[in-house]
């Protein structure tokens, strides 16, 4: 079964970039036809998707973030990478890695000074 785990700061400054990673295990990111989600869910608001990563390493983005998001990849651990540029408080959520029926735990990113 694959699992998922994300990792990274939970307090960030405003105009900083925020940056996560998620751990994939019982599954490989390069599996044909997998697909790597971010997916963040404010405080008291539905989920919003942010973009994905494809197993041959393409990106796609939601077009309101599209401007500060980047999503990569180290195939060598597994992992793949989010990072939200210039972030505001508006930024501060829960962010969760997924993959098909797969969600990671969700981890809370706060952006506050």
């Amino acid at each position: 079964q694959v699992q998922l785990r994300e990792s990274g700061p939970g307090l960030v400054k405003p105009s900083q970039t925020l940056s996560l990673t998620c751990t994939v295990s019982g599954g490989s990111i390069t599996t044909s036809y997998s697909r790597w989600s971010w997916i963040r869910q404010p405080p008291g608001k539905g989920l919003e998707w942010m973009g994905v990563i494809d197993y041959d390493g393409s990106t796609y983005y939601s077009p309101s973030l599209k401007s500060r998001t980047s999503i990569s990849r180290d195939t060598s651990k597994n992992q793949f990478s989010l990072q939200l540029s210039s972030v505001t408080p508006e930024d501060t959520a829960v962010y969760y890695c997924k993959a098909s029926a797969y969600w990671g735990q969700g981890t809370q990113v706060t952006v506050s000074s």
